[in-house]
């Protein structure tokens, strides 16, 4: 029999890859160009060039005994100071290698954190709507998450309401911008004011609070919109960054942890998430792949192509009497739904092949989120569709 902590998880699979399997049904029952998948957030535009160069250089050039091989369970030392250089150049930062720690993903890089961090009982506070995969991983370590109810008005964190559920039992904020589900960046002014309010928390409460960054959309914008690093602006900030959006490689799962020397007890961090790297069984982060990412660390995927997607679907919905906050990162329209159960709306789009995730996946229920990293004919061919779908939501004011 598996665990009642399995069990749990089996009765509530995620609906966002339940929702890729129908896809995959639909796309074989009707053929591609008559299914409108908005569900994953699968990155459709092909890794930069540098990347399969140095793919081909690591292979050709490396030792493949070093290359292959075990290595300190934070990685390569070259190459996490190659990361450190390229994180000080652009945002003014004074990381070394040592304060690297490489990772299978972000969400390994979470994981490793947490189990670094957390005691059975301690707090996690995270702000809806979230990656619901955070109670996972903080459930994974006996932790326990607090919700921030959303501000739909605007989607930055309502730092009111998070003033008053920090705890002396907090341990942790985990925040995610640019964000997943919304599109939203949060301002410089709304980091430096959650800042002084942990600070002020730290110092009321003589514990230390830890800022968790969850950052694998953080090249992903537009418009010139500007993301502000954290590390500058709370010293007890984590970062984990992962490159599966910013050089479109989701399956080959690397990232980093950044533990800054400002961090409260930061040295022994650093051995501890090295630890936890190897007995929560990742070891370390893929060898072949770290030292892939050392030769092209400024590379960048060509995100004009999502910024063309992101105008024409934001657009084309509105038009079509929707209503969402334009994105200004990541790849995701988070859009609210006609009728108050939004399941019930993705189960109607359903019908006309469009696929979406309900919002209540991301703890925000009201609304859907569609992913808009597909093929720019998908979005064009799905907005008759959608104004088709929306005819049945019309009232006798709207005709």
């Amino acid at each position: 029999m598996i665990s009642d902590k399995m069990k749990y998880f089996v009765q509530n699979n995620s609906a966002l890859r339940v929702m890729f399997e129908e896809g995959n049904r639909l796309r074989a029952k009707y053929g591609a160009d008559k299914v409108y998948d908005f569900s994953l957030g699968n990155p459709n535009v092909p890794a930069p060039r540098e990347v399969k160069q140095a793919i081909i250089d690591v292979v050709n050039e490396e030792d493949p005994v070093i290359l292959h091989g075990y290595m300190n369970n934070a990685g390569f030392e070259d190459v996490r100071q190659t990361i450190a250089e390229s994180l000080n150049r652009r945002f003014g930062t004074n990381f070394q290698f040592k304060n690297l720690i490489m990772t299978v993903g972000a969400a390994s890089g979470l994981n490793v954190i947490l189990k670094t961090l957390l005691n059975p009982g301690d707090e996690v506070i995270v702000f809806a709507p979230y990656f619901l995969e955070y109670g996972s991983y903080v459930n994974n370590f006996d932790g326990k998450l607090v919700e921030i109810p959303p501000d739909t008005s605007t989607f930055q964190p309502d730092l009111e309401k998070l003033e008053k559920k920090i705890t002396p039992g907090t341990k942790a904020v985990i925040v995610n911008t640019p964000h997943n589900p919304t599109g939203v960046v949060y301002s410089e002014e709304t980091i430096k004011k959650l800042a002084a309010i942990l600070e002020a928390k730290q110092r009321e409460y003589q514990t230390a609070i830890y800022l968790i960054s969850d950052e694998p959309y953080r090249e992903l914008v537009y418009d010139g919109v500007e993301v502000p690093f954290l590390t500058k602006y709370y010293a007890n900030t984590v970062v984990a960054y992962s490159y599966s959006k910013s050089l479109s490689l989701p399956g080959e799962r690397i990232g980093y942890l950044v533990i800054p020397d400002e961090a409260d007890g930061s040295e022994e961090m650093v051995v501890a998430a090295g630890i936890a790297n190897r007995i929560t069984g990742s070891v370390n982060a893929p060898s072949l792949q770290q030292k892939v990412i050392a030769r092209c660390v400024d590379a960048r995927s060509d995100i004009s192509y999502y910024d063309k997607n992101r105008t024409t679907l934001y657009e084309g919905l509105k038009e079509c009497g929707l209503e969402c906050i334009k994105p200004q990162g990541a790849f995701y329209l988070f859009v609210k739904s006609p009728v108050e159960d939004e399941k019930s709306f993705c189960e109607a789009a359903r019908e006309y092949n469009i696929l979406m995730v309900p919002g209540s996946s991301f703890a925000c229920p009201g609304y859907v989120r569609l992913s808009y990293c597909v093929s720019y004919e998908t979005i064009v061919n799905s907005l008759p569709v959608f104004r088709e779908l929306m005819k049945g939501y019309q009232t006798d004011a709207d005709i």
